[in-house]
């Protein structure tokens, strides 16, 4: 059985942190699991962890004026999952579900906020890591927003 640090160690989101600062995280990390189905965060909650995603799939929703919910695009095993915890208010922007069974390291947002401030050099690699999530991220949203208004490039012919 490995150990959280070494679980950590192993995905490419943490390449390039020393070893001590694997440990640290390791003390914010839980092994979780979810059903299908089941949220792992719903819109408009605090968030209060972020996930690595070990096995299985997270649907991300964000929820219609219309009462339903729509799929924005879904994370797949060795995805980082949620970025909300690291910027006030600190509340998830759209809702993570899991597709089928699904088992995450989740890593607590106040034990990882309280690491980051107390040291800045660890607080500034979140940040750029994170940065580039929430810009893939964003990318992701709007090709599946213009693929589902038939928005087809115009040529420049």
């Amino acid at each position: 059985m490995q150990t959280l640090d070494v679980l950590l160690a192993k995905h490419p989101f943490f390449e390039g942190l020393g070893e001590d600062y694997l440990k640290l995280l390791a003390g914010c990390a839980t092994n979780q699991v979810f059903e299908a189905g089941q949220y792992l965060f719903r819109e408009g909650e605090e968030a209060t962890q972020f996930y690595i995603l070990r096995h299985g799939r997270i649907a991300i929703e964000a929820h219609t004026p219309t009462g339903g919910d729509i799929i924005l695009y879904t994370h797949d095993e060795n995805d980082v999952v949620g970025w909300s915890w690291l910027f006030p208010p600190y509340h998830w922007h759209f809702s993570g579900r899991a597709v089928q069974l699904t088992r995450v390291i989740g890593l607590d947002a106040v034990c990882l906020r309280g690491k980051c401030e107390s040291d800045p050099v660890l607080g500034y690699e979140f940040l750029k890591r994170f940065s580039h999530k929430v810009v893939r991220s964003l990318d992701q949203t709007r090709l599946q927003l213009l693929d589902l208004y038939g928005v087809h490039p115009v040529s420049n012919r």
